[in-house]
């Protein structure tokens, strides 16, 4: 990571944004968090947790000490023995109700089903007694690589259900992928699918699971789910189906008992230039962390219907499709396909249809309704919603206000969450009915959080500065290490500022406190002796009425060591001409001063990102600085690089 300690100016603190949004009276007396929540974790922030694992929590032995923290080592409520399926299922249906909706999915060709609580308990009993049947123990790893479809929580609960850590590995990732991860972790058993749909075409599986197999050799077995019913190889002895192997086994599989600290899962995320890291978490502070956040930023009532529109297969949806919300036992949203399939208003069918009352997607999804215009959402009614949430990068003040305005009509609270899979539950964000909100930012960091903005010293910055977000006291839902590697775990997020956990994101506090999140510090500019955000000219860009969406880098420059690279996409009906070029350059200029004017402008008609949305500036400083491209195997759309790097000599000058 390229920070160097107690060089240069901080990240400079350019945009200001300062329409404010109060809470709604209305909503605030009904809101499940108050601002006493904040008052009693800072007095004592271990009590409070405490009290938090006693109230949310069902324990099979009570925890005898709340922290233990031998930094950056961390122990939640160790003592304890507790089991996660039985947290997240079985103690609903003891409580009279195994009726409630768990999920309602809906299949991308338009097929759907419901599963209850009733029929979770049922389903991951019968899951987890055929992982038993094949071998698999407590301690024993389990992958996981499905689409979209019930079988994918239930695998996890599954495993949960018997004490076995499992790693789910996105379904879009490739057999390398899948292989690396399963080598790392030692897992037995893979659990897998003949496909699944994605904008209208069947996206095979099995294929890529068993060219991982071939060089995975831990997996003694695989269970397949057929999801397409397409003939698909079978290895006799090794691969059974899920109809024939799950089933018929007994609902009768009595969660195991574990102790708080044991881990429920590995997700590995990406290393641009190691093997992917093992982010380990572990189970009753990680569940705790979920449950807490999901009540409090959600103001989850019985009668919600949430729809998280991420991939389970990211820490997103680990902690919000399934852990947090069926701790607190909420009726959930499965949906397997693609926002623009078969159209562009698919989403905002399944809201109209299904009385979707919170929403938590990520801001690329929503600049990408932006792009397409109002029309769509509008001839819906999505008056069901009251809740609207952002997750997995910063989102910029216009696209916040479009949301809230065109989504929420104008009235619905809008939570901006920054949270990381190394952090595995939220750690800023607005709390609705408490936090007055401001278009863009993450406000505050949530109770029993220590969050701060600090320089190259490690000292606090004052209000109207830039620096690194850093965390300073431990918190439940934290990673426990990357597995099998506790020096790495301690030089990668320990080691920058002493005492203090820093993963690499960039932060500003403005004149009152707010925290604005400024993306990965290796994605600041420095033009002329400037450290420039990404974040912050790309929200200027989009602040302009004929921008969808925008992307900046630093282009080497002889003159002033980086200038500004921007990568512009325009709503539907915009056309590309030079004139709106200069505009645009001037309209940033104007918006956050002239040190941040694009010196180089390209209209493009998408951008290359992750297949969870996240733009790859990797790629496109690539394509500025015209080098050989670095690794595109995450990408979602290869081709979308080829098409700007024919454009990549057009740029304005």
């Amino acid at each position: 990571m390229s920070v160097e300690r107690g060089t240069g100016p901080e990240i400079e603190n350019l945009l200001a944004e300062r329409r404010t949004f109060p809470p709604d009276p209305a909503f605030a007396a009904r809101a499940n968090a108050t601002a006493e929540l904040y008052e009693e974790a800072e007095a004592d922030y271990e009590a409070f947790w405490a009290r938090q694992a006693r109230e949310r929590l069902s324990w099979f032995t009570e925890p005898t000490q709340t922290l233990e923290w031998d930094l950056p080592f961390a122990k939640w409520f160790t003592g304890g023995q507790l089991n996660v399926t039985y947290n997240c299922v079985d103690r609903h249906v003891e409580a009279g109700n195994g009726d409630r909706v768990a999920y309602h999915w809906i299949g991308e060709p338009g097929e759907t089903r419901t599963l209850t609580y009733a029929d979770l308990q049922r389903e991951t009993a019968k899951a987890a007694n055929a992982l038993l049947e094949l071998g698999v123990r407590t301690g024993d790893r389990v992958a996981i690589y499905m689409p979209m479809i019930p079988e994918l929580p239930i695998a996890m609960l599954a495993c949960a259900r018997i004490g076995a850590p499992h790693t789910v590995v996105f379904g879009g990732f490739s057999a390398e992928a899948l292989s690396g991860r399963i080598n790392d972790c030692g897992a037995k058993v893979l659990i897998t699918a003949d496909g699944g749909w994605r904008r209208g075409k069947k996206v095979g599986l099995k294929h890529h699971a068993d060219e991982a197999m071939a060089s995975a050799p831990s997996i003694e077995h695989s269970i397949v789910v057929n999801r397409l019913g397409d003939d698909v190889n079978m290895v006799h002895g090794r691969d059974r189906w899920w109809h024939d192997i799950v089933d018929g086994q007994s609902d009768d599989c009595p969660p195991v008992p574990v102790d708080s600290e044991h881990m429920l899962y590995l997700l590995y995320t990406s290393g641009t230039t190691a093997k992917p890291k093992g982010i380990l978490h572990t189970s009753a502070g990680y569940l705790l962390g979920t449950a807490f956040t999901h009540w409090a930023v959600f103001d989850l009532k019985p009668d919600d219907i949430y729809w998280c529109a991420a991939d389970i297969g990211w820490v997103t949806g680990h902690s919000y499709i399934v852990y947090g919300p069926l701790a607190n036992g909420a009726t959930g949203l499965l949906y397997e396909g693609a926002p623009d399939a078969p159209t562009w208003d698919r989403w905002w069918e399944i809201v109209e249809q299904h009385k979707v009352t919170i929403l938590y997607c990520a801001p690329t999804a929503i600049r990408a309704f932006m792009k397409q215009g109002e029309e769509i959402p509008k001839a819906h009614d999505l008056s069901s919603l009251r809740v609207l949430g952002s997750v997995g990068e910063p989102i910029n003040p216009e696209a916040w206000r479009w949301y809230r305005d065109v989504i929420g009509g104008g009235t619905t609270p809008v939570v901006d969450t920054w949270w990381q899979t190394e952090t595995g539950q939220i750690m800023i964000s607005p709390l609705p009915g408490v936090t007055t909100t401001k278009p863009g930012s993450a406000t505050f960091p949530l109770p029993g959080i220590d969050a701060d903005v600090v320089d190259g010293d490690g000292n606090s910055v004052p209000k109207g500065s830039g620096g690194y977000l850093v965390l300073k006291r431990p918190w439940p839902g934290m990673l426990r290490g990357i597995y099998g590697d506790p020096e790495r775990y301690r030089e990668t997020y320990w080691s920058r500022f002493e005492g203090m956990y820093f993963a690499g994101d960039g932060a500003k506090r403005d004149e009152d406190g707010y925290l604005w999140l400024l993306g990965r510090v290796d994605d600041v500019m420095n033009v002329a002796g400037h450290r420039i955000s990404t974040t912050e000219v790309e929200s200027a860009l989009v602040d302009h009425q004929s921008v969808a969406e925008a992307a900046v880098v630093g282009k080497t420059d002889p003159i002033s060591g980086q200038a500004i690279f921007a990568f512009v996409i325009l709503k539907a009906g915009q056309e590309a001409s030079d004139h709106l070029g200069v505009q645009l350059r001037e309209h940033v200029a104007y918006v956050i001063g002239p040190i941040a004017r694009p010196k180089f402008l390209m209209f493009v008609p998408d951008l290359p990102k992750t297949r969870s949305g996240k733009i790859m500036r990797r790629l496109l400083r690539d394509i500025a600085e015209g080098r050989q491209l670095g690794d595109v195997t995450t990408l979602a759309d290869a081709t979308v690089v080829d098409t700007i790097r024919e454009n990549s000599g057009k740029a304005e000058d």
